[in-house]
């Protein structure tokens, strides 16, 4: 019991502690404009093709560096847009996943907004051919209003069911360790003799103590004389 307690109130603290972080997502569709007649299955399977490579330069320093300058953010900001910041593509569809996390709620929305904007100018940009790649921002991200972590109750539960796990492992432990007597009949099942007496355990208060020890010294010194 001390374990889990000692344990979920630790989980509990960290989480206090933490800062929160918010998470704001963007969707992104990739498309084309064609000036030439395709067939519409060899089209869509080469935009998803395409689509995996846009997704790949969505996280680069091009990207964050434009994003830095659009929104006026500090000198050097574009790392720390590129760690934030985490991209996927929809399997099987044109559309890209982006999702921005930071300390402050309106912070991540208008970065995530501001990487659709960049990202949607700069893919305008790119010809394939007679074909023009297009990406538009599909989806914008909304203000979050809850911080995706930390999460107290589900980080103390995870503590809890940890705590209890090591506290059952710790008490085995300390009994498969312990070689002390706790019974009469394990010191004859040891010792392989039977047990004469059982001396019971019993408390004495300082003042009865210090009186036997006294009446002791009395007897020895009437003994001498």
């Amino acid at each position: 019991m001390l374990v889990v307690v000692v344990i979920t109130g630790s989980a509990l603290a960290f989480s206090l502690y933490q800062p929160p972080t918010y998470e704001a997502s963007i969707k992104i569709l990739v498309g084309q404009k064609s000036r030439a007649k395709t067939n519409l299955n060899s089209s869509i399977s080469g935009l998803q093709t395409f689509t995996l490579t846009v997704a790949k330069a969505v996280p680069t320093t091009p990207i964050a560096e434009a994003v830095v300058e659009r929104l006026n953010l500090p000198n050097g900001s574009a790392g720390q847009v590129v760690s934030n910041m985490s991209v996927a593509q929809d399997p099987g569809t044109m559309f890209i996943d982006v999702t921005y996390t930071d300390s402050e709620a309106k912070r991540a929305q208008l970065v995530a907004n501001a990487i659709g904007q960049v990202v949607t100018q700069k893919i305008g940009e790119v010809s394939l051919g007679a074909n023009r790649i297009t990406a538009t921002l599909w989806q914008p991200a909304k203000l979050p209003s809850t911080p995706v972590s930390p999460d107290p109750v589900r980080n103390c539960f995870i503590a809890f069911i940890l705590g209890g796990l090591l506290g059952v492992a710790l008490a085995f432990l300390f009994e498969y360790v312990d070689d002390s007597w706790d019974a009469p009949e394990e010191v004859e099942e040891i010792s392989g003799v039977p047990n004469f007496c059982v001396v019971p355990d019993f408390d004495v208060s300082a003042s009865k103590k210090v009186g036997k020890k006294v009446g002791i010294l009395a007897g020895r010194k009437e003994g001498e004389q």
